[in-house]
């Protein structure tokens, strides 16, 4: 028989999933339609005026960092509304107090925001397909940065969601963290276009060591060194799991 932990993570995950099965008009739909959007409107129209990027035309340079940036989004926005639901409801409590360790609470939860991010990604990916020719020099760069990413910001979606007192705390750091961080994350242009100086702010943004990372998976495009991009994505997982684990094992936030 299974070890009960493992029992326990995998029905917390399951759950999870089961979750954004049942509600796919709402997490699975929204997504793929404005990455569609954006490939019409950045890639296509504007894309076709401003040509090449580099070695790759702009539709082609603009799809890893579409995938990621809605990867991203999803992997962070699923936990931290999931997590606050279940505050809200009362029944982490019920975990809390369970034999359950709090590394499997966390692992559950963590697994379900990664699955949501990846999913998304590849209905992203097979949209990309309709606009342009995908191909995958290096797999598994793509998959590694896509899931150290989907990792690193689930973990940040649990850490707001462990801190929020309202729903209306959970929207505040997308709006005025996460999404100026996607946008200046190198998702529409490539970093090495900008001045000294702002290249130089612009190395503080996790989010560029992730499009970096992922762009050489898809297109082969050399940007900042895969060694950092790895070490900030391993970096910042590792820190943000210890410090939810630790928020876990208080209760901040999470007991009344």
């Amino acid at each position: 028989m299974p070890h009960p932990n493992l029992t326990a993570l995998y029905t917390i995950a399951r759950r999870e999933v089961a979750r954004i099965l049942r509600i796919w008009g709402q997490t699975l739909v929204p997504p793929a339609i404005t990455m569609t959007l954006y490939f019409l409107i950045f890639g296509n129209l504007i894309g076709s005026r401003i040509g090449m990027m580099g070695e790759h035309s702009y539709m082609d340079f603009i799809v890893p960092g579409l995938v990621m940036m809605s990867v991203i989004q999803n992997a962070y926005g699923n936990i931290s509304s999931s997590f606050f639901s279940a505050k809200f409801g009362r029944h982490i409590e019920e975990m809390l107090v369970s034999p359950m360790p709090s590394w499997v609470i966390l692992g559950g939860y963590v697994a379900g925001g990664v699955l949501r991010g990846l999913m998304v990604g590849s209905i992203v990916l097979v949209i990309a397909m309709l606009f342009t020719k995908v191909s995958v020099p290096h797999p598994l760069v793509m998959l590694s940065s896509v899931l150290l990413a989907a990792l690193v910001f689930s973990l940040a979606g649990f850490v707001n969601a462990a801190y929020a007192k309202k729903f209306d705390d959970i929207a505040i750091i997308p709006t005025f963290v996460l999404t100026p961080l996607t946008y200046l994350g190198g998702v529409f242009y490539s970093v090495d276009q900008l001045p000294q100086w702002a290249q130089t702010l612009t190395l503080a943004n996790p989010i560029v060591y992730m499009v970096s990372a992922f762009r050489y998976g898809l297109l082969s495009s050399e940007g900042i060194s895969l060694v950092w991009s790895y070490a900030v994505m391993l970096m910042a997982a590792v820190v943000l799991g210890l410090f939810a684990l630790r928020l876990l094992e208080r209760g901040t936030g999470m007991r009344s």
